[in-house]
């Protein structure tokens, strides 16, 4: 059965991209089959697994709008061990036309319902927001991880989304938990992030991960190579972190 992660926090900056791209790339150089879905208009995971934003070629958009088939969006990530349905700008249309289509929240389940076994993991970078594609994420989605930046206004729009949660659980999707919170661009020079870090601890108990992920300047220059930092750089601290990760997330869904 594949596992569908969503990996989503309502707050920009906090690495979610990041963490989306190479969760991706470290689930394939484990050796399960992975899907990465680029469902940001800002079409970042796109750029930084080589897709070219000006392609002719199908993406997310087409899928949503029906234009489309999930085989026909599929490509493979030019660099890593994964595959990915990219996403271009053509995206912040569709959370307008959406609006005006019947059980908008469940167009993006359609239209992959036939994906559901061909993959170990299906990966969603969802927008820094609330909105109907996020929606359409979450209302797929099994898991959900929380990339949180420990830093002073980390826990701020937490219990928003957890709210969003359960009122999702409740009407549209009840299979759906909350996998993990992950820390990252973490130091634990910084006194602040050490005090976040454990509030969090205190907080989320076990759906905090062990893993953390630290500053690191390798993730930061992987995706203007066209590649995960994985690929960029498999010993650098970020990729490590990211290697440990897709431990903690396989042995969570084995335990289901």
């Amino acid at each position: 059965m594949t596992n569908i992660i969503v990996i989503s926090n309502q707050k920009g900056g906090v690495g979610k991209t990041t963490t989306a791209i190479n969760l991706s790339a470290a689930l394939g150089e484990l050796g399960k089959k992975t899907l990465l879905i680029d469902l940001d208009s800002q079409g970042n995971a796109s750029s930084a697994c080589g897709f070219n934003q000006e392609s002719s070629g199908r993406n997310v958009y087409d899928l949503l709008m029906g234009d489309a088939t999930a085989d026909e969006c599929i490509i493979r990530a030019k660099k890593d061990s994964f595959d990915l349905i990219p996403s271009n700008r053509d995206l912040m249309a569709a959370e307008i036309q959406l609006l005006e289509v019947e059980n908008r929240e469940l167009v993006l389940r359609q239209a992959l319902e036939n994906k559901k076994t061909e993959y170990d993991f299906i990966v969603i970078d969802s927008p820094p927001s609330m909105n109907i594609l996020t929606l359409n994420a979450l209302a797929l989605a099994k898991s959900l991880i929380i990339p949180v930046q420990c830093e002073y206004y980390a826990l701020e729009g937490m219990t928003g989304m957890l709210e969003s949660i359960y009122q999702i659980k409740e009407t549209v999707n009840p299979q759906l938990e909350l996998m993990g919170v992950l820390r990252t661009m973490y130091d634990s020079r910084n006194s602040l992030a050490v005090e976040v870090s454990a509030q969090l601890k205190k907080y989320f108990h076990e759906r905090l991960f062990w893993t953390f992920v630290p500053r690191n300047v390798r993730l930061a220059e992987a995706p203007s190579h066209g590649m995960s930092a994985l690929r960029y750089d498999p010993n650098c601290s970020g990729s490590k972190a990211y290697i440990s990760l897709a431990k903690e997330v396989i042995k969570k869904t084995m335990e289901t």
